[in-house]
Parts: C-alpha cells; structure tokens; sequence
C-alpha cells in the first residue's frame, strides 16, 4: 500500500479530486503579499491552478487540515526549479555550501559556464550582495518558513479539530521543520529576522543577532522534541520524507557542534566562544556545548541507526531501506517532480549520453580535495572511486567512451583550473561526481530517479561525536575508527586536522565543507588571484557568512549588511 507522501503528490501531481497545496496558498495569496514583498519570494505558487477548492473544504476535517498544513509543506524538502529545495536543484542552497568551499568548483569550460563569473566568484569568495546564489537561499528559505507561519496558525485556529496529541504532534512537527529553516538561514547568513506570524508589518520587522536565531532554533527543535516520533523518516511509511525525533536530534547536535559559531556575534574579530565554557540545560542536566553534541547523538544511536555494511547502499535507487540514513528528500521518478540535478551537471556530455542521458559537463573535484583523498598515491583513500569518475569512462557494460573527436574519454583530475578555455583539457579536466549510481530506468534526462537524496545519516552523527568527544577531553578514537573500518581503510590516529579530513573522505557532495571548513577555522578561497583579479582579503573572516541579498535591504531599512560587504 502507497503511504501518506505518495498520495499527496499524486494530488499535486494533476489529480482533480483534491487539490492540496495550489488551493489553499493561492485563496491566501493577498494574506502574504506583504510579506513575501519582504522577503523577497516571488511568488512560485501557482496563481491560476486548475482546480480550486473553498477555505472551509481545506480545514473542513482533520484529515484534511493535517494534509493542508502539515504534509503539504514537505513538497518544498526537494525540487525541480533553480533555487528551490535543500538538495537536488541548482543555484541554491546546496550550491553555496558546496561551491562555497574547497571541495568542488564549476570551472569555465570556453564558452561553457562562465554565467556572469558567477561560478568563478564562488571559488574566489568575490560574491557580493547581488550575487544570484545568495538571493535565491534567501528566498526559498524565507517563503518556506512563511508557510509554516501560515500552517501553525491554520492548525491553531480549527485546534477544535484534533485531538490535544495530534494538535502537539503536529505543532511540533512544523516548528521543527521551521527550525531547521532557521538553521540553514542562521549558517548562511548569520544575522537575519526572526519571524514568527504572517499578520506583520514590514517596519516592525527586526533584524536578531546570530546568537538570538541560536538560541530560537535551539529552543524550538527541544520544546518540540516530546511529541515527535521516532520513527524512520528514510523508510518507507507514515513518516516517509517527515521531521521525526531522530531529525531534530541530528541538526540540535550540529547546532551545538557549532556553537562556537553560531553564538559569535562579532565574527571578523578574531575572538570565538568557547564551546567547553557555554552551558546549555538539557533534561535538567548542565552540559557544555561538545557534551549537548555527545548528548544528542547518542539518543540517534540508541534509536538504533548504525552504518550499513556497504557505503553506497546509501545511495543506491531504492534506498529508501538503509538503517544508517536518517532523513532524505524523497525521490521517485513515476509519482514526485524532486529532481537529482547535481550528476549530470557533473558529467561530460558523452559521458551521459552513454548512460541515454543529457550531460553538462560541469562541476569536478578541486586539487584540494584530490589531495586529501590521496588521489594516484598508494595511500589513496577507496572512498575516491566510489565518489568520483577519473581517468577512462567506461559506458555500463564496460565498454569505452569516447570523446567528440572520437578518442577515448578521459577525465584528467589534475588539470582543474578556474578557467580552461585555453586548456587541451578543456573538456575533461577534473574528477565528476559518481555519488548516486544511476538509476537506469531514469526519466527527464536522468534527473528524475529512484534514488532519495540523502540529507542526514548516521555516519555524520558518528563523526560529530568523534569531534565533540575530542574537542571535550580528547576521546572520540572508537567513533573515527568505525567509520574507517566500514570502508576497510587503514586507522588513523584522532586529531582536529584527521577529522577534517575524514568528514571530507566520508561526505563529500553531502553539502557539509564549507560548514566544516568554518568550525574548523580553515575557511578561505583557494584562488591565489593573477594580474587581472586580485585575491579577496579574507583575513578578518567576513565571508564565513554570505552577504544578505541587496533586495532585501531595499526593501526594509531595519536590515543591515554583514560586516566586509
């Protein structure tokens, strides 16, 4: 039997029935105006949709009131236009948090992705308040978050509905999804309005301190804890693609592995707090950061989440049956519009077409992380394989690929560079992305797939306890073991430059180096610069925080600019 997230996309998805999502946000419409107007949504929701129903249809039963509020807001996880979702689209927030850092770069390929240098300012850190990526993380997530105001409220006023759990259950639910948002906002952008209501005026709007979103994120994912499931959200079921207790229990333990950041409201002057001197109270129990950290995920251990023997089970089609993925955006070609975009951007073009594919011969490893891999040494780390295509292609039944000019297709990691258009390796240099294997029965030039992008799994929670233990009282030797063992790679002894390292081996294109790279205090562009373009002083540490999007300020001067931009 189909669950509960199959039957809402089928509805969103043209059936005439019911129609969930279009419906109830365009009645709302001039509800939100104001609002959006402020945050800079332009409005992605359908204006004219084919089927309409009234307000008192949408809120009339529970089981409609719990579709229109809570379960519609789980089709905004993924998606299929530029800008939107966590994961799987581009141009977003995936795309700062990768393209961000050192692990990945779209280099100009000739006239191929040059796009503005927008691209290019993202290896050099030149970005600025205009820089597109930004203005759509600013966007999606704020119109998200949006959505959720308007959820709570509805589920407030027809409360008369529920029973008094399903109301908690699902009030938690949506301030925990809401949360999370605030989180990605909080690690983009550091300081940023907290808004709680639709019904608010523009001048009323304050802008909090990176402390406050904190302290507010914080408190709302543990308020919400109690009534929360703790059921899987990766498997198939009721909870498929849902914030459960496990959800939480991740992102409260990154929130406390980068306290240090997080609570830092003066981030260019060279002074953190001190993870092992903060206090939080948890349970009725004094913790410092690194101990709320260990905390945290030692409750996702004992709900049973553990490696799986196979590091690409995780990413496999169908891997919806993985014990170590914690919370995933759902794929399925036949019934979802989520879309898997990253591969075949990564690709060359015969490349994918050898797999009946388009590819966009994009995005590949920077030298760095060949470095930290290990890449063409004996020591080279098995992750890499399992990661990256290098060297020959081979279509799927090992057969060569050839280039356009009919030789063999070879991908040359090495030869990355900011911009080949002068290079013989034009075409092919740097390793692509292989994360997800291919799905061959995949629609819509491979990006609509049976392979659910993985958000969170136990691996991370393993590494996080690792490093809080180690920054604590220098333990964490038993959790960094494990996750090498699974691979079968040689142990290494623990340190803060072995763990960096190892998150990179473990996680690469999961979307957490520049995170990593931040807490870790190595956040700066690779780019040396050249006679044309001079390289970005980041010395004072303004770009582990992108610039709030310049619309935004225009449209309400109680915003200011981070520092440095």
């Amino acid at each position: 039997m189909k669950t509960w997230i199959n039957n809402i996309r089928r509805w969103l998805n043209g059936a005439t029935q019911f129609t969930i999502h279009y419906s109830l946000f365009t009645f709302h419409f001039s509800l939100f105006t104001s609002l959006f107007s402020l945050l800079l949504v332009a409005c992605s929701l359908e204006e004219n949709p084919r089927d309409q129903i009234p307000e008192e249809e949408a809120y009339k039963t529970a089981s409609s009131l719990y579709l229109n509020t809570v379960a519609t807001l789980y089709n905004y996880i993924g998606g299929h236009e530029e800008g939107q979702g966590l994961q799987g689209t581009i141009r977003g927030v995936y795309d700062l948090q990768t393209f961000g850092s050192d692990e990945a770069m779209l280099p100009t390929r000739g006239g191929d992705w040059y796009d503005g240098e927008i691209w290019q300012d993202m290896y050099r850190h030149s970005w600025s308040a205009g820089h597109q990526l930004p203005g759509n993380a600013w966007v999606y997530l704020y119109k998200v978050i949006t959505l959720c105001n308007r959820s709570l409220e509805m589920l407030d006023a027809h409360s008369h509905l529920l029973s008094d759990s399903d109301l908690k259950a699902y009030q938690a639910e949506v301030r925990s999804l809401r949360a999370i948002y605030y989180w990605y906002l909080l690690d983009l952008f550091g300081r940023v309005p907290i808004i709680t209501t639709t019904d608010v005026a523009m001048n009323q709007v304050r802008q909090s301190e990176r402390s406050e979103v904190f302290a507010f994120v914080v408190k709302e994912l543990q308020e919400a804890c109690p009534y929360l499931s703790e059921e899987r959200s990766a498997h198939q079921g009721d909870y498929y693609g849902r914030v459960t207790l496990p959800v939480n229990y991740f992102v409260l333990a990154k929130l406390m592995l980068n306290a240090e950041v997080y609570t830092d409201d003066n981030w260019t002057d060279h002074q953190w707090p001190d993870g092992s001197q903060m206090r939080f109270t948890i349970n009725g129990k004094p913790m410092n950061a690194w101990q709320a950290a260990i905390y945290y995920c030692d409750n996702i251990e004992k709900l049973n989440y553990y490696l799986e023997t196979s590091y690409t089970a995780n990413f496999n089609d169908h891997n919806d049956v993985s014990n170590e993925n914690i919370w995933t955006i759902v794929l399925d070609k036949d019934l979802y519009t989520n879309e898997q975009q990253n591969l075949y951007r990564s690709w060359h073009y015969r490349h994918a077409a050898a797999y009946g594919f388009t590819g966009e011969n994009g995005s590949c490893a920077t030298t760095r992380t060949l470095e930290v891999f290990g890449y063409g040494t004996r020591d080279q780390d098995i992750r890499f394989d399992l990661n990256y295509w290098a060297g020959q292609v081979f279509d799927r039944n090992d057969n060569p690929v050839t280039d356009r000019s009919g030789k063999p297709l070879e991908y040359m990691p090495w030869e990355v560079q900011l911009d080949l258009s002068y290079s013989p390796y034009l075409e092919t240099a740097g390793a692509r992305m292989k994360k997800y294997p291919v799905d061959k029965n995949a629609k819509k030039d491979g990006k609509l797939m049976d392979n659910d992008i993985v958000l969170f799994r136990f691996a991370d929670v393993l590494l996080m306890r690792a490093e809080a233990k180690f920054r604590n009282d220098g333990g964490g030797q038993d959790d960094l073991d494990a996750v090498r063992y699974r691979v079968r790679m040689p142990l290494r002894i623990i340190s803060l430059d072995v763990l960096l390292d190892e998150r990179l081996l473990e996680l690469c294109w999961e979307g957490w180096r520049r995170q990593d790279l931040i807490r870790f205090g190595r956040y700066e562009s690779l780019f040396e610069g050249d006679i044309f373009d001079d390289k970005v002083d980041e010395t004072d540490g303004h770009t582990i925080v992108y610039p709030i999007p310049a619309k935004a300020i225009e449209l309400n001067p109680n915003i200011k600019q981070n520092p440095g931009y």
